[in-house]
């Protein structure tokens, strides 16, 4: 027989069992919606063991984007990735990386809108893990500036709106079902209609007509 397990790997487990509890009820029941008991049922572990680990839901729930954050962080180091806005395949990088992440994250992302709403000061600290997740995106409009493009903006609050737009178009079509008109989109649409929009509005480009000879 194998050595026992120790007690800091059934603690990791616990850990990671809760974790992966609170994104299936987070989805099924929204967050705040979802109690301490809910999550610790679903993980199949005792009601009293998730406070040797969280000290609260929100608790939880931070450790959840910090691992989620840690996980987009990965993603920028991928050799891929391109640091130019004015470059319209880096804009769609960007974008095709961040609709990836979202449809993986729904039941965080969901979270998050819902724990600031229900508490302000616990959506402002979320926040300002978001805006330091976001700031290294005010480099990439360096080259746009260099070109001799006028932003639409100053470049922190252009990296805002960028968020913003793509924070609520995900979760529109992602999270919320779509627009209310019945219509569906493919990721590829969704990611296609994203870029242009971005790209067009920071490097002031014509539009791209796919399978169109060029005029």
């Amino acid at each position: 027989m194998g050595a026992p397990t120790s007690r800091a790997a059934k603690a990791a487990e616990t850990e990671a069992a809760l974790k992966a509890a609170a994104k299936r009820v987070f989805a099924e029941r929204g967050y705040v919606n979802t109690k301490i008991t809910d999550i610790t049922a679903a993980a199949g572990r005792a009601a009293g063991s998730f406070y040797n680990h969280f000290t609260s839901k929100d608790e939880l729930l931070t450790a959840l984007l910090t691992d989620m954050f840690a996980e987009g962080d990965r993603a920028a180091e991928d050799p891929t990735h391109r640091s130019d806005f004015g470059d319209r395949d880096a804009v769609r990088w960007h974008i095709e990386q961040y609709w990836g992440f979202y449809r993986e994250h729904v039941p965080e992302m969901v979270a998050l809108r819902q724990a600031a709403m229900a508490d302000p000061g616990f959506g402002r600290r979320l926040q300002e893990m978001v805006t330091r997740d976001a700031a290294h995106l005010i480099g990439h409009l360096d080259p746009v500036r260099a070109a001799g493009i006028p932003l639409p903006g100053e470049p922190d609050l252009v990296v805002s709106v960028y968020c913003s737009l793509l924070d609520q178009f995900a979760y529109t079509w992602l999270a919320a079902g779509g627009d209310g008109t019945g219509r569906q989109i493919s990721d590829e649409e969704a990611i296609e209609t994203l870029t242009e929009f971005v790209h067009r509005g920071l490097a002031g480009t014509p539009p791209v007509r796919r399978g169109s000879p060029p005029g």
